[in-house]
């Protein structure tokens, strides 16, 4: 199996994340998982979650101020 690796990943900042604000969060498709990194700083890591883990993420912080 070809599993796409964080590096070849097509990594997309968030459409909320604003201008130049210094916040950004990318996101990628990693073969059937969702990446999560800071557009500021990609070398530190991502975090890598399921779709289902990721549609709970984003309802969640869908509900904060």
């Amino acid at each position: 199996m070809n599993t796409l690796g964080p590096s070849q990943a097509h990594w997309r900042k968030s459409t909320h994340s604003g201008g130049d604000e210094g916040e950004c969060v990318e996101v990628a498709n990693l073969d059937g998982h969702i990446g999560v990194r800071d557009s500021k700083n990609p070398a530190a890591g991502h975090l890598t979650l399921s779709r289902q883990d990721f549609s709970v993420l984003l309802a969640r912080l869908a509900t904060q101020p």
